[in-house]
């Protein structure tokens, strides 16, 4: 089965085509023919943050040069597709509408099947497109800019949220941070480039909901980590800048990866999948691969390329649905606050 998958939903237009065998079994093979990403990132680098409207139009200009892209890498065309996966939700509406309604345009015209898929299912299975990728059930980690939870994967298709962010997700918080310290945007990169050159261990800021009860023990908060931050910039400076984002980002990465074996543990799951923008940061790969080994838990990282917003991981989910049988209503749109 080939799948066309269209990714919109921030500030990354995204188109992939996805070649998947036995996609209807637990553990499917799969391979990417194509991976199309056009970044935003210029166009909202001088407001520190993505700007909804101004992503909507680059998606709009974005979009069918970069379907174009995919198609022609991966030697197909719309005739050679058993299928069209598009990203209805979550995400910004304006940004979710342009994938959208390309995706059902495209579905029409060329007569294919098409489905929508859950922006958070597609990171939970961009793994699937690993040479190693573990068969359910698992637990999935999504950590990204808008996202911060703890899945159960029962089964392709089956999960159960155990824990989410209850203020800010860990990239949104990476963002923040490196905007208080003067860092260009997207500042989960520079942070952790920065951080690789200093001390972890020369300031301790907070965990959040480090006393914990059981209504909360899988959860996770952000916002008094950026207080801390924000406080200690403002009575001591930030001279020591490596250092500052060294501690800041070990809190991150320490309250992330305790927190997911403590779930995993609970939960009696022995795997582990971290996915999402962040899951591309270098300390939270290290300190997880820490972690599992202590506890006899698998862990399963995608490839950096496959952790930040793509097509891949659309078209990956997509395949999954199409092959169960499923096919979107005609009159499908965009659902930005739609949860897994």
């Amino acid at each position: 089965m080939r799948v066309l998958g269209v990714e919109t939903s921030c500030d990354e237009t995204a188109a992939a085509v996805v070649e998947v065998g036995d996609a209807a079994s637990e553990r499917p093979r799969a391979r990417a023919l194509s991976n199309v990403v056009h970044t935003q990132a210029e166009v909202h680098e001088k407001f520190g943050g993505v700007v909804p409207e101004l992503a909507s139009r680059d998606h709009l200009q974005r979009v069918l040069p970069v379907l174009d892209e995919a198609l022609r890498e991966a030697g197909c065309a719309l005739r050679d597709l058993d299928g069209i996966s598009v990203t209805r939700g979550p995400g910004l509406v304006g940004a979710l509408l342009v994938g959208v309604q390309v995706g059902k345009s495209l579905a029409a015209g060329a007569r294919l099947p098409l489905v929508g898929v859950n922006h958070i299912e597609g990171h939970l299975l961009a793994v699937l497109l690993s040479d190693h990728a573990p068969a359910p059930p698992w637990l999935g980690l999504v950590v990204s800019g808008g996202h911060t939870s703890l899945y159960e994967v029962r089964a392709l298709g089956q999960y159960r949220a155990l824990g989410h962010t209850l203020d800010d997700a860990a990239g949104e918080a990476f963002d923040k941070v490196a905007k208080l310290l003067g860092l260009p945007y997207p500042g989960g990169a520079h942070i952790d480039r920065l951080a690789q050159g200093g001390d972890r261990t020369k300031y301790t800021f907070p965990r959040g909901l480090s006393r914990r009860s059981k209504t909360v023990q899988f959860d996770f908060s952000f916002s008094g980590l950026k207080t801390a931050v924000q406080t200690h910039v403002r009575e001591h400076g930030q001279a020591d800048l490596a250092d500052l984002c060294a501690s800041f980002q070990e809190a991150v990465c320490d309250a992330l990866t305790l927190r997911a074996v403590r779930a995993a543990r609970g939960a009696g799951l022995h795997a582990l999948v971290i996915c999402g923008g962040v899951a591309a940061n270098s300390r939270l790969r290290a300190l997880a691969l820490e972690r599992c080994a202590a506890e006899e838990i698998s862990l399963h990282l995608p490839s950096p390329k496959l952790c930040t917003d793509n097509g891949a991981m659309i078209a990956m989910a997509g395949a999954v649905h199409l092959a169960r049988g499923e096919r979107a209503a005609a009159q499908m749109s965009a659902d930005p606050g739609w949860r897994l």
